[in-house]
């Protein structure tokens, strides 16, 4: 009886390691999923901020160009799509979008490219 409990003993051994070498690939991928959902949320945090900063120089200073260069200059993402326009009721409206390339391996294969988009509205300052 001795020498069957010694045998069942060495036998789970060997079940553990084939069951590590199958789970193990899942796990490497669900965290490089997790890795790359941490980058585009990361992105998208920088898009909002890219576009209030257009919005808010445009309507101070009532140039749409100077609301692209905020933009730029405030987050390092390129390139950035910037549309900055004054609407008829005394508004600046801009909208920032960038593509995200989803360059995590293995995951950038299996996700197509993620476009963020964020749009801001404030209202023109007066001088």
């Amino acid at each position: 009886m001795n020498r069957r409990a010694a045998n069942r003993r060495n036998t789970d051994g060997g079940q553990a390691t084939v069951e590590l070498a199958l789970g193990l690939p899942v796990l490497c991928v669900m965290t490089l999923a997790v890795v790359q959902v941490a980058v585009v949320v990361g992105h998208r945090v920088a898009v909002q901020l890219a576009a209030r900063e257009a919005a808010r120089a445009a309507s101070v200073t009532a140039d749409p160009d100077a609301g692209t260069t905020a933009a730029n200059r405030a987050v390092a993402l390129r390139p950035l799509r910037v549309v900055v326009e004054e609407s008829s009721d005394h508004t600046i409206i801009a909208t920032v979008t960038y593509t995200d390339p989803t360059d995590i391996p293995i995951i950038g294969l299996l996700l197509p490219d993620v476009v963020l988009e964020a749009t801001v509205t404030m209202a023109v300052e007066p001088p």
